[in-house]
């Protein structure tokens, strides 16, 4: 298979690779799913082509990794931003049905169930976690 690419379409791709194997392997331990890391890994190696790309890999017990030049310039902040907003969605979620009391969603219930999860997002745009209290007794 061949696919071209522009330079930039190409900087697009290599950060496009990383967070998705990042979201698949940085939870995991020692039992990362290997293949990922390969393919990570492949299409890396393309930057050892071109002397401007090369300083986004390194070489890690002779296989190609994103380099900490790449890993530190900036890729992070968009998966934190990510995942910040996940978590107010998800939280907002699991609050709004908890609030209807375990009642299954239906249609007539649907506009409700929004309704609760946009003022819960609403409060967290405005306070974050700041008003969320938890009795841990």
């Amino acid at each position: 298979m061949e696919i071209k690419l522009t330079d930039k379409q190409y900087r697009y791709l290599l950060d496009l690779v990383y967070i998705g194997n990042w979201v698949i392997n940085s939870t995991r331990e020692s039992d990362r799913i290997r293949e990922y890391d390969g393919v990570e890994s492949l299409i890396f190696s393309h930057c050892a082509r071109d002397r401007k790309m090369s300083k986004l890999i390194e070489i890690l017990d002779g296989e190609i990794i994103p380099s900490r030049a790449f890993a530190e310039g900036g890729i992070h902040e968009a998966i934190a931003a990510y995942e910040d907003v996940s978590f107010f969605e998800i939280l907002a979620e699991e609050l709004a049905l908890r609030d209807m009391d375990g009642e299954p969603l239906t249609r007539e219930n649907y506009d409700d169930l929004m309704d609760r999860i946009d003022r819960y997002l609403d409060e967290f745009d405005e306070n974050g976690t700041d008003h969320i209290k938890v009795d841990l007794e």
